[in-house]
Order: C-alpha cells, then structure tokens, then sequence
C-alpha cells in the first residue's frame, strides 16, 4: 500500500494546487491590466487577509454590475465574516494611506447586490467588499434581520436589518410578525444598504417618502474605519450625509426600519390614457391625497408610456389579459403614444367591506379613456414582488444579464408636458429603438428631507422618468447615444431635471448637479471619508 508515501503524495498536491492558482490568478490579473500580480506584503499580513480573493474567476464577477457595460478589475474582493471585519480593513486602508505607501491609491466599495448600471458598484484596482458574505455567516441571526414589536403606539415597530439584507428577506421576516416597511423599490432583490445609499423610491414614494425618510437609526463604518451609531438625535451629520449619499461617507452595516401592521391583499388596476394633460392631471389628484394614516389616500401609484415599439405587457410585469391585448394594441398604433395610469390599495380583513367604494371614490371622474380600465385583486407579497416572475423568465432564457443602458431622471412638474413633446414624442418616437418599460409618475417634494444627501428638483411636485432599457451586447451604444440626446435636451431647454442614480464624468456636472448641497457634501466627505477611500466607482471625488 505504500502508506509512507502518501504524506509526500499530498504535500506535492497541495502545492501543485498552490502554483496553479498563483499562475491562474497572474494571467488574470495580466490581461485585466492589474499593476501588480499580488496584494501589497502589508495588506497579506492582515488577519483577515485570507477572506480576500484575488482568482479571476472572482475578480471578473466583481469586475461589472447589472448595468453590465462597465468593466472595471478590483485587486481582490473581500469577503467578511462580520462588521468588524470590514472595519479592520477600511481602518488598514485609511491609516496605510501615505504618499510614499503602496496604498496610496487603495480604494474600496461595498457590493450589494451589484444592481447599479454605470459602474457605481465597482472598484478598479481597489477592493471589493462582497457585503453578501455577512448573511452566509453561519452565524448570522435570520439574515440579520431582528424585528422590535412594542407595546405602545409612542415608541413604534421597527427591525434592525444588516446593511447586506435584501429588501424580500426583511419582508418575510417582517410579516412573521404581521408587520411590514412602507415604502418600497419596485424590486426586492435589491440590499437595504444599497436602496439607502440612493433614496429608494417606487410607486409608494408620492405618500411614505422614500425609503430613506423611514430609518430610524444606523450603524456605519466611515472612510476613517470607525463605527458610529447614528440618528437624527446622535451623530446627525453623519446620518443625514449617508442616506442619499452614494456611498461616498461610509457603509451601513444595519438600518433600523420604521415598520407597520401588515395589510393582506391589495386591489391592484391600471387604467389607459391617450391624452398627457388628463394623465398627468389625475395623477397629481391622486397623490395630493397622501396622509400617511388616511384611509382615503392610495398606497401605490406609477404611470408608464406604452408605445408601438414594445408590447403592453413587459418582463416588469404582465398584467393586462391575453383577451385584451389586441385592442389595447390598436389604440397604441392609432396613437403612437398611451400613457397608463397604475395604482392600489391595499386592505386586510378589516378593511374589506369597504375598500371596493375607496377605490371607487378615487378613480370616479378621472379622464381615461372607456372601458380601457383593468383591475386585479392579489396577496400583498404577489404585489410587491411582481417583477420577480420577469426576472425568472428572462434568467432562464438568457435575458437578464445583458446591459442595461437606463436613465433615470427627476422632473419638475411645471416642465413635464414639455418633457412629453420634447423627449417622448420626439427623441424617444424617432429614434424608434425604446422597447422596454418606461415609467412616468409624481412625487411629494415634502415627504422628502432636505437635510439628506439625495438631490431632487426644487419643486413641490415632481416626476420621476425611467427609461429601463435591455440591449443586446454590440447595441447598448445606440441607447446610450439616445440618453445622451435627452440628457442634452434637458439641459439646453433648462428642464432642470435631476438624474436619479446619477452618472457624470466631471466634476463642473457634480457640482451642478448637488447644487446648493455641495458645500455640505464635500464638508461630510472632508470628515467621514477625508483621504478618499470609498466608493470610487461613483466618480465624484476619484
């Protein structure tokens, strides 16, 4: 059996498998444009230093994002096995940071769940904290979401949730305990920390705000590797800097989310317009109504443009019946242009009886056209992860990662009729390229907070725009030239319209875009990330 020799037999595997890898992860790095082969001798003398990666195969996935037409190699990838893992490093970082140090130019950006479309979530030459690895732990509670139920009104519901959490995990958590957050994305499978570094917003924006008005409290790691606990009451500066913020002051390891009782089912309709004055108008109708505990107010309302290229239903969600299809087909071709009108109320066993007459009293007397009104009654969860059946679909048929050329915009109110002749009727109309969904609705400017970082028109009503564009891997640069056009057209007509999700190049359209919230940002930026170290990928200060 030669027992002996199996010792020196697995001794010269282990180091085959050693050289391999070393070899592998040269070539890599070689054709990715890497300046060194391997992590500075400091950085591989951390503890922590074996929960980084630097194999291709992990590189080239951390290398892009949903967007999927950037590319942008990492030196390694972290991933950590609790918070104060991803401290220890930004803490390394920041105090290696000397002119003479070979981190000098060391970066770092915390990945969600990748879902930006320019990059944002990427960090060339720097390292990428794969914050998913946080609710792998073996030893994370329920995927680091704990719910708080209190017995007096005063104090609130809440849930601390892991800054990694995605937003379905929080959600069936919540509703063990017959409770739920209020404001949403259209996707769920997006990470809490993710959907806070921007606003978070969807069709539930116009009444509950975005996602960022409904935390309570954080936890963040700064640019200087300290962990703070912060509120509107405690650290305020830090707190208002990250919700909204890019990522640019820290990243957030748990939110405490403002939670409510849970409805059940929700009547769910959407309603046809040929007319943009009428649609805009019952639009804004609606959302004036937007007490947060009235009765009477819609908790959800989103508009789309449906046009010739597309078809009426599309992968975000297939709502209208197979039997109705031609003739809402037919009234798209005689128009070129439909606008659809979407909302819901929801309801639960106590609400029943009458919430068929709110929803009547709501839509009575608005302008769409005739028998054009479609209605559905789902569960909640259906509801909110609607666009979930979509992905699936387009994952199993090769369709889900592919680039994504999206532009999302913020318009005022008083120049979205322009936005209609200027972009829809005429840009978009005559390029005759846009097939995917194009979303159109209002918001609340006072359901947001101005001390926060994310930047909206100033004025009290404005629209959100969002053109959610899949190409194939040759014709993303044909939309992107057609974004570039309506971002042009904006800005020379003076719209004053805002990118949501912003991508610049330089930093005369940063300082344009932030405006008066400049100075403030770049004083949070001065403190909590002054050499410079997170989220590169943004492009703001890097």
């Amino acid at each position: 059996m030669a027992v002996e020799n199996r010792p020196a037999t697995s001794l010269q595997f282990v180091v085959a498998l050693i050289i391999i890898n070393k070899l592998l992860s040269s070539v890599g790095q070689s054709k990715q444009g890497f300046g060194t082969t391997s992590l500075p001798p400091k950085l591989s003398s951390l503890s922590i230093a074996g929960k980084l990666h630097i194999d291709p195969h992990t590189l080239n996935i951390a290398s892009t994002d949903f967007g999927n037409m950037v590319r942008e190699y990492p030196q390694a990838v972290f991933r950590p096995s609790s918070v104060e893992d991803i401290r220890t490093l930004v803490k390394f970082v920041h105090d290696g940071k000397e002119d003479s140090s070979p981190l000098k130019n060391l970066t770092i950006t915390a990945r969600g769940h990748g879902h930006s479309v320019r990059g944002q979530a990427t960090a060339r030459d720097g390292i990428v904290v794969e914050m998913s690895a946080l609710s792998s732990n073996e030893n994370a509670r329920g995927g680091r979401v704990s719910v708080s139920v209190s017995q007096r009104k005063s104090h609130g519901n809440y849930a601390d949730v892991g800054g990694e959490a995605l937003w379905i995990d929080v959600l069936q958590e919540t509703l063990k305990h017959g409770l739920t957050p209020v404001s949403w994305t259209d996707y769920l499978y997006l990470t809490v920390g993710g959907t806070l570094s921007n606003a978070g917003i969807s069709g539930s924006t116009f009444r509950y705000g975005p996602q960022i008005s409904n935390v309570f409290e954080m936890d963040v790691i700064t640019g200087t590797g300290e962990l703070a606990t912060c509120s509107a009451r405690r650290n305020r500066d830090l707190f208002y800097a990250v919700l909204g913020g890019l990522g640019q002051f820290g990243i957030i390891t748990r939110a405490r989310i403002a939670l409510e009782p849970a409805p059940q089912r929700v009547i769910w309709a959407r309603l046809l317009y040929c007319d943009f004055s009428a649609f805009t108008r019952d639009q804004e109708r609606l959302i004036a109504i937007n007490g947060r505990y009235d009765e009477r107010a819609l908790d959800y309302q989103e508009g789309a443009v449906l046009m010739h290229q597309g078809s009426p239903n599309n992968w975000r969600s297939s709502f209208f019946p197979a039997s109705d299809r031609s003739r809402i087909v037919s009234l798209i071709t005689k128009n070129d242009i439909v606008y659809c009108l979407e909302v819901a109320k929801y309801y639960d066993n106590s609400t029943k009886c009458f919430v068929d007459k709110v929803m009547e009293d709501l839509l009575q007397g608005l302008s769409y056209v005739p028998k054009f009104r479609f209605q559905k009654d789902v569960t909640y969860v259906e509801f909110l992860n609607r666009v979930r059946d979509g992905e699936l679909k387009l994952r199993s048929q090769g369709s889900w990662e592919v680039p994504h050329p999206w532009l999302n915009l913020f318009v005022p109110k008083s120049r979205i009729s322009d936005f209609n002749v200027r972009v829809l009727k005429d840009i978009i109309l005559r390029n005759n390229i846009t097939s995917g969904p194009v979303l159109i609705y209002p918001m609340n400017k006072n359901k947001w907070d101005d001390r926060m970082s994310a930047v909206i028109p100033d004025e009290d009503v404005f629209y959100t725009v969002g053109f959610l564009q899949s190409s194939g891997p040759d014709d993303w640069r044909d939309f992107d030239l057609q974004n570039e056009e309506v971002l042009r057209c904006c800005e020379e007509s003076g719209m004053g319209a805002k990118q949501y999700l912003p991508k610049y190049d330089a930093r005369d359209e940063w300082k344009k875009h932030f405006g008066s919230k400049l100075v403030n940002f770049q004083r949070a930026k001065a403190k909590f990330d002054p050499k410079t170290i997170l989220s590169p990928g943004q492009r703001i200060f890097n």
